[in-house]
């Protein structure tokens, strides 16, 4: 197990709050005093702008980890929260899908950038993109947990069905050491029976590595990254905010119980 728990946050349903809940959560145990990295590695570069960078105007992203071997360390970049950076991205990853394909442990070339520099954080977090390709697969092998956030929606558990399938395959794999931190719902609406039911069926489904936390639909999540802002940042006094903040603290109590943090 690595010494610094490296976080995957992954989904490949799109449109499930994935990046919110990752840019949340990583500025979240930031302002706790840990010193946090967020791995942008969406072509979308959606973690990116929402921590206040304009995507279009930066040089080197995760891309140039990734295919042109430059070192992580010079394409960190520190953000506006403190103790939080980010290693950037936007849509020239999109070509690091095809470029991959014909490289050696083409699955580990992320895992083995992360090596070099995770001693110098306390957490590691990757926001992989809404799919199952070559770059969320990288995200997986260099990960050592999983977040899973699930959309309090009717086809939730079946769009996770995939993903549980690939982590299967990959702890059988590249990486045997990877384990599922936990799951939480999001976009969740106390006021119907669908969210209810849907909450139910992943607590049955996923049991302890379900998170008590829920959080809302609330339109100031919305805003947030509009603003190039986390929300504790745009709007602290939030349902959105205090939702991510009471999450936040239960990841870190768990990671805290097993010893992965101090």
């Amino acid at each position: 197990m690595a010494m610094v728990p490296i976080i995957a946050v992954v989904n490949q349903k799109g449109g499930v709050g994935k990046t919110t809940s990752c840019i949340s959560i990583s500025a979240l145990t930031a302002k706790r005093g840990k010193k946090v990295l967020l791995i942008d590695s969406d072509p979308q570069g959606n973690a990116t702008s929402g921590l206040g960078y304009d995507k279009n105007a930066i040089e080197r992203t995760t891309y140039d980890v990734l295919i042109n071997q430059t070192d992580l360390k010079d394409v960190i970049r520190p953000t506006a929260v403190r103790n939080l950076y980010l290693c950037p991205s936007n849509i020239n990853l999109t070509g690091a899908e095809v470029e991959l394909v014909d490289r050696e442990h083409r699955e580990s070339v992320l895992k083995q950038s992360v090596k070099a520099i995770q001693d110098n954080y306390d957490l590691i977090y990757i926001d992989c993109p809404p799919s199952l390709g070559l770059l969320t697969l990288n995200g997986l092998v260099a990960a050592d947990r999983l977040l899973i956030p699930i959309q309090a929606e009717y086809y939730a558990l079946e769009g996770v069905g995939q993903l549980l399938k690939t982590y299967e395959l990959i702890r059988q794999g590249p990486n045997p050491e990877l384990e599922i931190e936990g799951v939480f719902l999001t976009m969740f609406d106390s006021r119907t029976q669908l969210s209810k039911q849907v909450a139910d069926e992943v607590r049955l489904h996923f049991q302890d590595l379900c998170y008590r936390t829920q959080i809302p639909r609330n339109v100031r999540l919305s805003e947030a990254p509009s603003y190039g802002k986390p929300i504790h940042e745009y709007d602290r006094l939030s349902k959105g905010a205090r939702a991510y903040d009471a999450l936040t603290r239960e990841i870190l109590s768990r990671l805290k119980k097993k010893g992965a943090i101090r």
